[in-house]
């Protein structure tokens, strides 16, 4: 059976009752401690300085007269000043290191009764770090309806939150909220996705460490940043602004200025001075989209202003401050640029802590019904016009946005633009399958591509084969269920259409369907 050990401090206050037999009328926490019927300590190591050394030998005869099960152990410690929290945290501590603790036999507690109220936070400190693996235990004096000479109670305060249910709730509620936010509340499917978020939201909460955004134009590098700044705001960990710059934009001289700032004078045509990006951003955020963009000689400064949070202003020999955090966002792979010399090795090292890949939308297929269920509830937000599809239109859109020929090149960004369109041309508020089916048309145009003589010989026996499988449906189907089968003909138009099929192969039915579903 495992033993119980008692940690506390003699109270110079609470425990000191003088040495007559009247201290047996007044509550004493210790001695309370030690009364309790339906807790045993085996133990009790009690700290003191020497100027308490008589109040201790009082505490132990006392002590062993109403529990002599109990081991009292005197600690003498050095304390020139109980109110200091560095002075009290470092003694504590110092116990803490030096004593052999038995987990496996013995079952620890921390009496936070007694002591200052520095010497009980340093408790609290030690015992949440696991430096004291024990729980905290707080004694009471007696209610005025119990006897005078009653010991008063105790209660035993665990610091794994895991234990309580209540309070494991609340913070799964909040890590959910937290999780979501990251999202913008889009219920999204994608597993890799979730998980990345996941990740992403701890590293938010307890890193300031430089983070790496990979992922093609459009996946949402930028969005993600802004709201990994607005968490970390909404958490306090943040004073500064939230400052964003595409690297791509930045040419010669003014890339210098513009990112580090200048003096007067520093060149031809500075005749200001200049702040620059990153001062903008101290105490903040900075995200450098594209940063695989930037030049050597920035490289190189962009790294001393990570590492040491100090840089010189072009033009300038005064060093400035600026303590940020940096979140880098690329579309290139920078490994193969180091490779080619191209980018630096050690600022890719310093900025590849922390490197999540967002996908593309056609590698979250499952993500883009609530991305387009997000898209319309913001347009009518942003333009006050409420907009609805149809229940048929809305499952034509599905069918093609999932579709292999939807390449999405652009990513959410062309999602939300197809969302825009459709909505701008909706009727009193509803999307109809005619303006789906614009919208379709409109998305294969974009993302058509030019080929060369040889692939457009291969493309057009593609479109050949595509057609005469087709065609024998088509004769038969109805309208609906020929605009249905229109989305296996990708980049065909009803003259194409009508120039590879023979009139012999086609009935009236299937003359109809090309002119009303392809035109």
């Amino acid at each position: 059976m495992r033993k119980t050990v008692a940690f506390g401090f003699v109270g110079t206050v609470l425990d000191y009752a003088g040495r007559g037999s009247q201290r047996w009328s007044k509550w004493r926490p210790t001695l309370c401690l030690c009364q309790q019927e339906s807790l045993v300590i085996d133990r009790l190591e009690l700290l003191h300085d020497a100027r308490s050394r008589s109040l201790f030998e009082t505490l132990k005869r006392d002590i062993a007269s109403v529990s002599p099960e109990t081991e009292v152990v005197g600690v003498e410690i050095e304390l020139h000043n109980p109110w200091d929290f560095e002075e009290v945290y470092a003694c504590l501590h110092d116990f803490a290191r030096g004593y052999a603790f038995q987990a496996d036999k013995e079952d620890y507690l921390i009496h936070i009764t007694t002591g200052t109220h520095v010497a009980q936070i340093c408790w609290f400190l030690l015992a949440e770090a696991r430096y004291l693996p024990a729980r905290l235990i707080q004694s009471s004096p007696p209610r005025k309806k119990e006897r005078p000479d009653s010991p008063g109670a105790v209660t035993i305060i665990d610091l794994d939150l895991s234990r309580y249910n209540a309070i494991a709730s609340r913070f799964a509620e909040e890590r959910q909220q937290t999780l979501d936010f990251l999202k913008s509340g889009i219920a999204t499917r994608n597993s890799h996705f979730n998980r990345m978020i996941e990740q992403i939201e701890k590293v938010a909460i307890k890193s300031r460490a430089p983070i790496l955004l990979n992922g093609p134009t459009g996946a949402g590098k930028s969005f993600l940043a802004r709201r990994i700044f607005e968490l970390k705001q909404a958490r306090h960990q943040f004073s500064g602004a939230f400052v964003e710059v595409n690297c791509a934009t930045l040419r010669g001289d003014t890339a210098m200025s513009t990112l580090f700032g200048h003096v007067k004078g520093a060149f031809t045509g500075a005749r200001e001075s200049r702040e620059g990006l990153l001062r903008s951003a101290n105490g903040g955020m900075l995200f450098l989209d594209e940063i695989g963009e930037l030049g050597a000689d920035e490289q190189a400064m962009l790294l001393k202003a990570i590492e040491e949070k100090t840089f010189y202003p072009f033009g300038s020999d005064r060093q400035v401050s600026s303590d940020f955090q940096l979140i880098a966002g690329t579309v290139r792979d920078l490994r193969q640029l180091v490779a080619e010399g191209k980018f630096r090795e050690d600022l890719y090292a310093r900025i590849n802590l922390w490197t999540f890949t967002l996908p593309g939308l056609r590698q979250r297929q499952e993500d883009i019904e609530p991305n387009l269920d997000y898209e319309v509830e913001r347009h009518a937000s942003l333009t006050g016009d409420s907009v609805r599809f149809n229940t048929e239109a809305r499952r034509a859109w599905l069918a093609f946005a999932t579709s292999p020929q939807a390449t999405w090149r652009g990513n959410f960004r062309e999602l939300s633009a197809s969302v825009t369109r459709m909505a701008t041309f909706a009727t009193s508020g509803r999307i109809t399958l005619d303006t789906v089916e614009d919208e379709i048309n409109r998305l294969r145009y974009n993302w058509q591509e030019s080929r060369p003589p040889r692939l457009r010989r291969c493309w057009a026996q593609r479109q050949k084969t595509s057609i005469s499988s087709t065609v024998c449906n088509w004769n038969t189907l109805s309208l609906s269920a020929a605009r249905q089968s229109r989305f296996l003909l990708p980049d065909v138009n009803c003259l194409t259409f009508r120039a590879r099929v023979k009139p012999a192969s086609m009935t009236r039915i299937g003359y109809a369907n090309t002119w009303r579903v392809l035109v």
